[in-house]
């Protein structure tokens, strides 16, 4: 089984990063494909970012010439999953809506912590429109944006852990 992976940025790092991760929990015989596209912004933190990698993303894909079996969209909150899914044949996934699916599995309630104040609208609005909203406790902001997250994984992961905290204490998510 092949499986596209496909970063919404143009960050290559991060699509490494990302491959790896995927590769590291794939079943064996899974080979992961990472791809970065050609155009687009180097952080996605909105809507205008958002809607140009949502494009990006469907050029990338499709510009692909090899068989595949499925597509992964990682990007939290990112527009362009039901745009693949009308060009395609095989599944596409959004992370959004993979982790949601799976924090449900593991309590009543869950929060996200994302990058920065603007993102949440974003993520809310994947969550409602995929229908994952009604058991989300929270959508809290890190105050980080992306590249600072992989810049400085210690002070994200500080961050990232303190808002966490605060949607168990404050917002009564499990998960």
């Amino acid at each position: 089984m092949r499986i596209l992976v496909v970063n919404v940025n143009t960050t290559d790092s991060i699509t490494q990063a990302i491959a790896r991760q995927a590769q590291s929990v794939a079943a064996p015989g899974t080979e992961i494909i990472g791809l970065t596209p050609a155009f687009g912004a180097e952080s996605v933190e909105g809507n205008f970012e958002s809607y140009l990698a949502a494009i990006a993303v469907m050029d990338c894909v499709m510009a692909y010439d090899r068989p595949f079996d499925a597509v992964i969209q990682a990007g939290y909150g990112e527009h362009g999953r039901e745009g693949l899914q009308e060009l395609l044949d095989v599944p596409v996934v959004d992370i959004t809506d993979a982790a949601a699916s799976t924090a449900m599995f593991l309590g009543r309630a869950y929060s996200v912590v994302t990058t920065l104040d603007r993102t949440v609208p974003l993520i809310e609005d994947r969550l409602k429109l995929s229908g994952l909203w009604d058991r989300c406790a929270s959508v809290r902001a890190s105050g980080m944006a992306v590249l600072e997250l992989e810049a400085s994984p210690h002070k994200a992961l500080e961050a990232i852990v303190r808002q966490a905290e605060l949607a168990v204490i404050e917002d009564k998510a499990e998960v």
